[in-house]
């Protein structure tokens, strides 16, 4: 759990740290400490406990919440607050508490301000039970408890908080999703029907059995298996992973599918979704839990709420026995797959060329470097903006690396403070890598003591917000350093040294390849800054794209 300090949470604060159950972390910032929670709910996917004071530290918390409903992350809010005959009454630290993340938690209670009653003691239990089992129910969320407190907030001389001995805990038994045999039998026939299916996955958990299961369907059943880089698809030469370079330059038409399989949350690639939107597939199935109703596709015909690891596994199977049985070949087109596959390789040799050839220092052959230098599965978070734009462009090159990113709202502030609570879940190494102006936005997060010394920062520092030379649009203003990059001349040195982490930096490639072995190295919690031009990063990443349509 994830505490804040503040006077009228005391009484909770207390409950928590008295009990003697709970690994507890303490953040002072609450915006950082609810990035904090959602890191180490993400890794532990067990929901997490934020404990805050009353007023617009609450509000801080929205950032966050917003995040983990949208990337269906499980978090427990307190928010202590006045009773509600005290708000709007001219007094401190009071607001409108009351469903004050609105449609972005899974439920919102209120418990009772006094607990003289019993059917109140009874109302207490009965909804903190809910609480906890909503935050972990289909899909997974924030759920939100406001809490109004009377003074005296805190115990007084010789008053000992007790346990209540009327505490229940109710739990849920877990049930799975399965399909029953009439429905496979009717997925089956249309799966037959269609000669060219296209499987594509979305923002999706680290899974050894779906990446097996995938990988069996592509291999042997002539599939082709696309993915960004935030959907963690692994071990499979034929999954495709360069669509952000070769869909601008393709006939689309040729790579249209008759049937979309999809899973997952959200895309990175723009170029994929246009794709996917310019040539609907004639049945799309969606694969996943959530009951919410997403056609981000707009060619949604059927959604399917089991989940993706026992649907790919029963479909190969399925199809794998019948061929068996009838001793026939797949009748997926081949072509169909050798086409995405070789597009794909194009794509990689093309950008291999170009990369190869670059004299100066620039962030995208450092992102490249850095990511061919980490093996194993380390867990990679990837700050928003060009960060993760530029891992996905890398394709494959990620090798076995976990990547997580906070593509719930895709924004900037908690991508730091997110990896700090991923290093906090365990102590496996944690890499994040991001930008100057996110890493700036969300320092607060290193206000903890102490910091987890199995995470280590590399800073990409170009000075200021360099996705706006990359857009058309702003990059051709006028008004684009002051109004859109806000340029500026700060450095990652002085917060490191007052946060207590290793610093190195680097201005070009020599020394970055010297000072990533150290960094990497390092037993503490580092932090590697790497300066680069913001006009050089523009010309390269414009550059690969122009490379690859005139080489194509």
């Amino acid at each position: 759990m994830v505490i804040s300090p503040g006077s009228r949470s005391a009484a909770l604060t207390l409950a928590f740290v008295r009990h003697g159950g709970f690994k507890i972390q303490v953040v002072m910032d609450e915006r950082a400490a609810a990035f904090i929670a959602l890191g180490i709910a993400q890794q532990t996917q067990t929901t997490v406990v934020l404990i805050c004071t009353s007023g617009s530290a609450a509000y801080n918390y929205a950032p966050a919440i917003a995040e983990a409903f949208f990337q269906q992350i499980p978090l427990l809010i307190f928010t202590a607050d006045r009773p509600k005959e005290w708000i709007h009454q001219y007094d401190g630290q009071t607001i409108y508490q009351a469903d004050i993340y609105g449609k972005h938690v899974r439920k919102f209670f209120e418990i009772p301000s006094d607990y003289d009653h019993k059917d109140s003691l009874w109302s207490i239990n009965r909804s903190v039970n809910e609480a906890i089992l909503v935050s972990t129910g289909v899909p997974f969320g924030p759920v939100h408890v406001n809490v109004p407190i009377r003074e005296p907030f805190y115990p007084v001389s010789g008053e000992d908080l007790i346990p209540s001995a009327n505490v229940r805990i109710i739990n849920k038994v877990k049930t799975t999703a399965t399909l029953s045999t009439e429905v496979w039998h009717a997925l089956l026939d249309e799966f037959e029907d269609a000669s060219k299916i296209l499987i594509v996955g979305a923002q999706y958990k680290n899974s050894t059995t779906l990446n097996t299961a995938l990988k069996q369907i592509s291999e042997q059943l002539d599939i082709p298996v696309v993915g960004d880089a935030i959907s963690n698809q692994r071990g499979c030469k034929n999954f495709i992973s360069y669509q952000d370079l070769f869909l601008p330059v393709v006939n689309t038409n040729e790579l249209r599918p008759d049937l979309l399989i999809t899973y997952g949350l959200s895309l990175i690639s723009k170029e994929l979704k246009q794709f996917l939107r310019s040539n609907p597939a004639v049945q799309h199935w969606h694969i996943g839990e959530d009951p919410h109703l997403a056609d981000s596709y707009q060619s949604l015909t059927r959604k399917i709420e089991v989940g993706p690891e026992y649907f790919f596994e029963n479909l190969f199977e399925k199809i794998d026995y019948q061929n068996f049985v009838q001793n026939s070949d797949p009748e997926t087109d081949s072509l169909f797959l050798a086409e995405w596959v070789r597009i794909n390789n194009l794509a990689y040799q093309l950008s291999e060329r170009y990369l190869e050839n670059l004299p100066v220092l620039n962030d995208l052959t450092v992102v490249k470097m850095f990511v061919l230098y980490l093996t194993g599965q380390i867990r990679l978070h990837i700050s928003n903006s060009m960060p993760i734009r530029y891992i996905n462009i890398l394709g494959n090159r990620i090798g076995e690396s976990i990547v997580l990113s906070n593509r719930g709202t895709s924004g900037i502030d908690g991508c730091l403070s997110t990896a700090i609570g991923s290093a906090l879940a365990d102590a496996s190494p944690v890499f994040l890598l991001t930008g100057d102006v996110a890493f700036l936005y969300d320092r607060n997060g290193l206000l903890i003591n102490p910091l987890p010394s199995n995470l280590k920062i590399l800073v990409v520092n170009n000075a200021g917000g360099n996705i706006f030379r990359m857009i058309e649009g702003p990059s051709k203003l006028p008004e684009l350093e002051t109004f859109f990059e806000t340029r500026h001349h700060f450095t990652a040195e002085r917060t490191a040294a007052d946060s207590g982490i290793t610093y190195f930096c680097a201005l070009e490639t020599e020394s970055f390849e010297k000072q990533l072995q150290l960094f990497a190295d390092c037993e503490n919690t580092a932090l590697l800054e790497v300066f680069t031009d913001p006009a050089e990063n523009s010309r390269v990443w414009k550059g690969l794209k122009q490379y690859v349509r005139e080489n194509w």
